[in-house]
């Protein structure tokens, strides 16, 4: 029996938590802030650098903004085979419940463009969501 593991070339993997930020919010104005705190990983067999980002931000009335730009919080690293790089940022919702999903743009050494997705997750301040 053949224990070869499968390694794929493009294999980066997204993890978020979120935070809701009482101390910045303001519901009687519809002010609800949150941080994202991701940890991206490059699971694959080969470096690749984050060079874009492009997120969809939903509220909880189906009101979606999108947000594209360059790199993530002024940066555009560089991830070799097993690293991992963490930032966190945030967002401003006019609802007390929304989401996010995205992607990242990537290009391996090789100058090879592809997508990393970015799973969709929810915002929600404490002991909204059952």
């Amino acid at each position: 029996m053949n224990n070869d593991t499968i390694t794929h070339e493009h294999d980066i993997r997204v993890q978020v938590k979120t935070e809701y930020l009482p101390e910045q919010s303001n519901p009687a104005e519809s002010r609800y802030v949150f941080a994202y705190h991701i940890t991206i990983t490059n699971e694959g067999s080969q470096p690749a650098r984050l060079l874009t980002r492009h997120w969809v931000i939903m509220d909880g009335e189906a009101r979606t903004q999108e947000v594209r730009g360059d790199g993530v919080v002024g940066e555009q690293p560089r991830l070799t085979p097993g690293e991992s790089y963490e930032y966190t940022s945030g967002t401003v919702l006019d609802t007390p419940v929304g989401s996010m999903h995205g992607s990242y743009g990537m290009i391996d050494e090789a100058g090879q463009h592809f997508d990393a997705a970015i799973p969709a997750f929810t915002l929600a301040i404490p002991r909204v969501l059952h």
